[in-house]
């Protein structure tokens, strides 16, 4: 029987273990799903939907042609099904949503051995997987005016549609995310002209499009929107100690730590992207991060670094994915690097000038 990892004590991936941890995982992206469902509408619900039920029915039939235990009830494939959907495109065709869903939990965790055996995050791979074959559907991007009256979008201040909308690198109507401007040669400004021109902010400050950022009133994928519901959801995860902090926190730090070297704004690369749900969601994952203390600090800094520098130099705007993929590679050596000795006590330390103390006891 696989085992799965919570913080540094192995626990027996039993059933009734593992459907404790997934239903608080679900608690926690439940804030992050609903708010992007109110932003996109009902694909964004259809794709969340959809996703859920191929990655959940999909791994039900493959154990079914194998004649192994039917294991859907333990929620994993739901949580991995939920995942894909955050971090997809909330436009993307509902076939290819259920064609990477049923690859994330039939070739990534089912081919391997199922739940606790997978060497790659699975709904990172499932991503990886669409953004290899169909580019085009996985780097398309929609404001996000769903279920929300059009009343409560700001008007905005100083900022002309007319003459801003040339100069910007896309068009209001498919806005491209944050990043993708940036990476476009664009800078804070052109991101808060951006937002102002698509009616997604009062102005085209940086305090304006930072505030923008936290709350997650911006085109992107559902999971990376709203920085306020991850931490929200990070915060629920910690008191429940279904996570430990080490990966997170070595991810962000390494992240603001480089985005300063190489002189880019660490504020608006922690706000931007996936990166904080990456951190939250992806790092912690039980089998593929390393099992040690040390490993975890490592794993989590590598995929800091990583995803800085494939935002810096890489042909993609956003390197979280393959950053955690990469190191998610690098987690059976860090393994064998870093043991975990269990039932090993460490022998007593021995004070020093003890003969001394005790000739002078004498």
């Amino acid at each position: 029987m696989p085992e799965l990892f919570l913080g540094s004590s192995p626990h027996i991936a039993t059933p009734v273990r593992t459907r404790t941890i997934m239903a608080h995982v679900l608690i926690a992206l439940a804030p992050t799903a609903v708010f992007g469902i109110i932003m996109y509408g009902l694909h964004a619900l259809l794709v969340i939907v959809v996703c859920i039920a191929a990655a959940a029915g999909g791994e039900a039939l493959f154990r079914l042609i194998i004649r192994r235990e039917n294991r859907v009830a333990d929620l994993s494939a739901v949580v991995s099904g939920l995942l894909l959907a955050l971090i997809l495109p909330p436009a993307i065709p509902l076939w290819m949503a259920a064609l990477g869903a049923v690859f994330t939990t039939v070739v990534v965790k089912e081919f391997f051995g199922g739940i606790g055996a997978n060497v790659f995050n699975p709904a990172l791979t499932g991503r990886a997987f669409l953004l290899l074959s169909f580019p085009a559907a996985v780097t398309s991007w929609t404001t996000p005016k769903g279920f929300i009256p059009a009343r409560f979008f700001p008007t905005p201040e100083a900022v002309s549609a007319a003459s801003d909308a040339a100069a910007l690198p896309l068009d209001s109507i498919s806005s491209a995310t944050p990043l993708g401007i940036i990476k476009m040669g664009g800078a804070v400004a052109d991101v808060g002209r951006q937002f102002a021109v698509s009616g997604l902010t009062g102005g085209a400050g940086y305090l304006s499009t930072l505030r923008t950022l936290f709350f997650g009133w911006h085109g992107g994928t559902m999971g990376e929107s709203s920085i306020l519901l991850i931490l929200a959801g990070c915060f629920y995860l910690l008191v429940t100690r279904v996570i430990d902090w080490r990966a997170p926190l070595a991810m962000t730090a390494s992240s603001v730590i480089l985005l300063l070297c190489l002189g880019m704004d660490p504020v608006f690369g922690i706000l931007a992207g996936g990166l904080l749900f990456g951190a939250v969601f992806m790092v912690t994952d039980y089998t593929t991060a390393p099992l040690t203390s040390k490993g975890k600090l490592i794993f989590g800094a590598g995929a800091g670094i990583i995803t800085v520098l494939i935002r810096r130099w890489g042909n993609f705007p956003e390197g979280v994915t393959y950053g955690i993929l990469i190191m998610n590679a690098a987690t059976p050596f860090l393994n064998r690097l870093l043991q975990k000795k269990y039932g090993y006590v460490p022998p007593p330390k021995k004070a020093k000038n003890a003969g001394a103390k005790a000739e002078a006891a004498k």
